[in-house]
């Protein structure tokens, strides 16, 4: 067995059921290990090593499971490092494998030679290699329990060419190691339920670990023992079903008056599984100093970040299942204070109130969407304004059903509908997508057709940069506007040129009827949405002038 082999056997081992890769001579023993075992591990092709990270993040994030990305290394791992970024900010399980140099030839600027040690050991968990072919297997299995226990993050195993060619014996291949599930003494319990009874108007925001550990259920059960209001993190709104009565709304980019009136009044914020990220927690100042804090997260790194009243480091299904049963019933204030947001929040999500200036309507087109999808679809948004559309109209109904970078990655959605449709290949997959983010990773299309994945891509093409168009707008004026346009190719003949039925919609009224046609497809499908330039954003402090 070479230290490919060892490699592979100890994936097997561990329940990895999925690769992604763009291959690379620096590590042909692993692909043939793989090619061998290829009834266990599923092997998916990527046109670009971002594709690579992409579908491996959003594989890992709707199953709380890692895949594997292959990248062979300098661009390669230079190419790949996007995804790395985007599992990283979002807690998501992942391990990346890049073919290296031969050991006698690093740090001899040997070609396409990178130090990952340096290149990542910031981005990353963690960067390993093993130091000979007979430690691989060990040092793999290592790399699978980093990225997924306590914070869950990407890990990097790097393989220099003779550690994967060489002879790594046959000894045992380590087995798994279950994540260890944290949860919180019991007197730490006992003061956040004091503090939470004593509250008068509670408001809790959902983060990641909560869908990472598919804590929905234990979310909603606390939510519905206290009386809480619950908000969502950014890019978080499958942490509780959005027709929950105690939802109470996105925490996005954008915060609207009705959203900072409710953090203005509670008196009481609960972080659950939330790391408290810049847009979440509005540069780090959504919480006043005048206001109790209760942060749970399993790393402590995270909770020291930002001053709390009390910090549990602790997964969120326990604590949130412990909580439960230790808060007193709800007050009739509570419940109506929390009533009230939860239907504000409603009338926020009808169409209606921004009125575009083009023919297509994306709210409309995103509710139009929303009556055709089952509740279990999973809908993925990449970087840009126009997610906003998606984010303030459409109603997550069940966990782990929404994708989409934290980071702003742009180019996510497609790829990343890619690894969703291998996550969850029964599931409907949606990726909405601006022209912009499309034309840095839309290749990957030919990977949704070379391997029959039944993804449906909407393209939002406002011909711009529509975020950094209106800063420019309102900042300089329409003469100060200056590289933020776009022109873009017709989306819809591109995509028949790869081979999937596509419809160009220039009328909102298109979109439902092409849009139930690109469902009842059995592969994948495009929908390209003309848009006008105008209609970045539906928020009016966003719009185009």
């Amino acid at each position: 067995m070479n230290g490919g082999d060892a490699l592979v056997e100890t994936l097997l081992a561990w329940g990895v059921d999925a690769a992604f890769s763009v291959p690379g001579e620096s590590y042909l023993p692993i692909l043939n290990a793989i090619q061998r075992n290829s009834n266990r591990i599923r092997m998916f092709t990527p046109r670009h090593e971002s594709g690579v990270t992409f579908a491996t993040e959003a594989y890992g994030k709707l199953t709380g499971r890692p895949a594997i990305g292959l990248v062979s290394r300098g661009p390669g791992a230079t190419n790949a490092s996007i995804g790395v970024h985007v599992a990283r900010q979002d807690s998501t399980p992942m391990l990346l494998v890049i073919g290296h140099v031969p050991t006698a030839t690093k740090g001899l600027e040997a070609f396409q030679e990178i130090d990952y040690h340096s290149m990542f050991q910031n981005v990353a968990k963690a960067v390993l290699e093993p130091q000979s072919s007979a430690l691989v297997a060990k040092t793999t299995a290592r790399a699978l329990a980093l990225a997924t226990s306590g914070r869950p993050g990407p890990v990097v195993m790097v393989m220099p060419k003779d550690i994967t060619e060489g002879d790594a014996g046959d000894g045992p291949i380590p087995g798994p190691i279950p994540r260890a599930v944290s949860a919180p003494p019991p007197q730490a319990i006992q003061a956040a339920a004091r503090m939470i009874d004593k509250a008068e108007r509670p408001m809790v925001i959902a983060g990641e670990m909560v869908a990472n550990e598919g804590a929905q259920g234990a979310l909603a059960r606390f939510a519905e023992a206290s009386g809480v209001a619950v908000s969502s993190a950014y890019r978080r709104q499958d942490a509780l079903a959005n027709g929950h009565p105690a939802y109470a709304g996105h925490l996005e980019i954008n915060r609207v008056p009705w959203q900072e009136k409710a953090f203005a009044e509670a008196d009481l914020i609960i972080a659950v599984g939330a790391r408290m990220d810049g847009i979440t927690s509005l540069e780090f100042k959504l919480v006043r100093p005048d206001q109790g804090f209760i942060h749970v997260f399993p790393d402590p790194d995270v909770l020291a970040r930002l001053p709390h009243t009390l910090a549990l480091a602790a997964d969120s299904g326990p604590t949130l299942a412990a909580l439960a049963d230790s808060v007193s019933p709800p007050s009739a204030a509570r419940l109506k204070w929390r009533n009230d947001l939860h239907q504000t929040y409603l009338a926020f999500a009808v169409p209606g109130e921004i009125k575009v200036k083009g023919a297509v309507d994306m709210a409309a087109c995103v509710a139009a969407a929303q009556t055709q999808l089952r509740d279990d679809a999973v809908i993925l948004t990449d970087s840009g304004t126009f997610a906003r559309w998606v984010h303030r109209y459409y109603q997550f109904r069940e966990g782990r059903t929404q994708a989409g970078p934290m980071c702003g990655a742009m180019g996510y959605a497609v790829p990343g509908a890619v690894g969703a449709a291998v996550a969850k290949p029964d599931a409907q997959i949606v990726a909405f997508v601006g022209d912009g983010g499309f034309q840095m990773t839309g290749q990957e299309l030919m990977t949704a057709v070379a391997h029959d994945l039944p993804i449906k891509v909407i393209v939002a093409d406002n011909q711009a940069w529509g975020s950094i168009l209106v800063s420019q707008q309102r900042r300089y004026g329409e003469p100060g506007v200056f590289g933020t346009r776009l022109q873009a190719p017709d989306f819809a003949a591109l995509a028949r040129a790869y081979g999937m039925p596509a419809w160009r919609i220039e009328a909102t009224s298109e979109f439902g009827p092409a849009f139930a046609e690109a469902l009842a497809h059995e592969g994948p499908a495009l929908l390209h949405l003309v848009l006008d330039e105008r209609d970045v954003s539906p928020f009016l402090a966003e719009q185009s002038v």
